[in-house]
């Protein structure tokens, strides 16, 4: 049961407070009122978190309970305050906040349920309608709390509650003053993106307990699309244009309607004929159109080039309708193979989803170049077992590019046959591993001549050896054409992490993933 505290720590928290002394005991009682009963946990800040009751009303309660030394305690006690306040049916009740010189503590409601990151946790993903019912509800407390002039600050998985009757409680107001308005709609963003992938895109101060997102060699999230089947492509636009920075965030107010519209929609199952983003500000001026918008606003436009392109082709069928057919004795266009091809549609035509592809041992080999000792030469299979518990362990180096003793190492892929693809998405044991891809018509053959030639020869389509940032221990590797099939891929490492279990620096690679279609 995750009560409250499970955000992100404020500034004042960093320094992290607890309890060392006036340790709280099950039966002690509070204000002569709040009987401590069980002690759930300690959240994000090092508070402890209490089941009590109290003894006047006979109703339970939640005690969060802090020593007072520092700005925290106070930042603690002034946000229950401000949001004892605010009277909605998905914000927690706040019933309390006390100050005893040797500890502080707030009371509120006892909600009976579990947190979002626990229940993504236990049952991942959520689908599509649960998670537009969850964000919606959170997006209605917002507004609320930003009507009074509030901000709350702690939006995120641990602070949002599923109640048994299920009820979606936001909790535990935390705002510093590093914390706005645009902020809280943003992590609406994330709540709908961790309920959708089981995954957080947001940075946190201090260690999250939450898986990170699989991002791009740039830094930026995949799509839940591209995590994972079954999400509308209107879910996964809203989501990410409340995670670009680029687009303007709506109010909450404005976000609400929005989600309303979405949710009412979901009950239907209508999900892909509820057209463009419609955030709506207090003015009755629709903002600045997201990704979806501008979607519509193309395919309107292709819609139109289409239609003056057939109305060109119907004129010229009807001219040439009284003249011999001409077309039975006219050989199909061929390829440059001399295959025949159906030239100008099949690029255009929609590739649909991207779907995992299936590797198997055989599929997959360790490219080293001539410098190393190719002594990982079979560990490749470790890499798309599927097993969480094995993984290709890379050895140490003195250094973050091999010791500088060689270019990299990699995995090679080789498809049976060449077709389309996505990405490549690759999980290692810790971030900071810098990693491209390459691709290349051929596999000279597994010997240290042909891992040279495999190394000089591929062509890069995403580059990071320039990259000094971090990239996370979830990365999806793109820059493939569409338009093009391979057959040859290579999953490239060129720097490795600082492993403080080791002299120097080292990673594992746990799973590699290639996407087509």
């Amino acid at each position: 049961m995750t009560q409250v505290g499970e955000g992100h720590e404020t500034t004042a928290d960093e320094g992290g407070p607890v309890l060392t002394f006036g340790e709280p005991t099950a039966g002690e009682i509070l204000a002569e009122r709040y009987q401590l009963e069980q002690h759930v946990n300690n959240d994000s800040a090092g508070r402890q978190v209490w089941r009590g009751i109290d003894v006047v009303l006979r109703r339970p309660v939640a005690v969060v309970l802090r020593h007072p030394g520092g700005d925290s305690a106070t930042e603690m006690l002034q946000a229950a305050v401000a949001a004892s306040r605010v009277i909605h049916p998905n914000l927690v009740g706040v019933y309390d906040a006390i100050d005893e010189q040797q500890r502080a503590y707030v009371v509120r409601e006892w909600v009976d349920g579990e947190s979002l990151r626990d229940l993504v946790g236990a049952e991942g993903p959520l689908d599509p309608a649960r998670a537009i019912a969850i964000a919606h509800s959170v997006a209605d407390a917002l507004a609320a709390v930003h009507a009074t002039g509030m901000i709350h600050g702690n939006v995120h998985p641990g602070t949002t509650l599923i109640g048994d009757d299920g009820r979606v409680v936001l909790a535990d107001a935390r705002a510093d003053a590093a914390d706005s308005p645009e902020a809280d709609v943003r992590a609406v963003g994330g709540l709908l993106y961790f309920a959708l992938t089981g995954h957080w895109p947001h940075a946190e101060v201090g260690r999250s307990a939450l898986p990170d997102a699989m991002r791009d060699s740039s830094g930026t999230p995949a799509g839940p699309r591209q995590v994972r089947a079954g999400v509308p492509a209107y879910l996964d636009d809203l989501t990410m244009d409340l995670l670009d920075r680029r687009v303007a965030a709506p109010s909450a107010e404005a976000l609400t309607a929005e989600l309303s519209r979405l949710d009412a929609a979901s009950e239907d199952e209508e999900f892909e004929d509820v057209g463009p983003l419609r955030f709506t500000q207090a003015g009755g001026a629709p903002s600045e159109p997201g990704r979806s918008a501008r979607k519509i606003l193309i395919g309107v436009g292709a819609l139109v080039v289409i239609a003056v392109v057939g109305l060109v082709f119907g004129i010229r069928a009807i001219n040439n309708s009284s003249k011999p057919d001409a077309s039975a004795s006219t050989p199909a266009q061929a390829d440059a193979g001399g295959q025949p091809t159906d030239a100008g549609t099949a690029s255009n035509a929609p590739l649909g989803n991207p779907q995992p592809i299936a590797l198997t041992p055989d599929m997959v080999r360790i490219v080293d170049p001539p410098e190393g000792d190719r002594d990982d030469t079979g560990e490749s299979k470790y890499v798309v077992d599927g097993n969480p518990d094995t993984s290709w362990k890379l050895s140490w180096y003195k250094q973050a590019n091999f010791g500088g003793r060689k270019a990299g190492m990699g995995v090679l892929i080789h498809l049976p046959e060449a077709r389309a693809l996505s990405d490549v998405r690759v999980s290692l044991s810790a971030p900071g591993a810098v990693i491209d891809l390459r691709v290349g018509t051929k596999d000279p053959g597994d010997s240290k001549s042909g891992d040279k030639q495999i190394v000089d020869t591929y062509t890069k389509l995403s580059d990071a050896d320039g990259a000094d940032a971090n990239t996370g221990d979830k990365q999806i590797l793109n820059g493939f054409d569409p338009d093009t099939k391979y057959q040859f891929v290579l999953v490239f490492l060129t720097k490795l992490p600082r492993n403080e279990d080791t002299p120097g620096y080292q990673v594992n690679v746990n799973d590699i993933q290639l996407y087509g279609y």
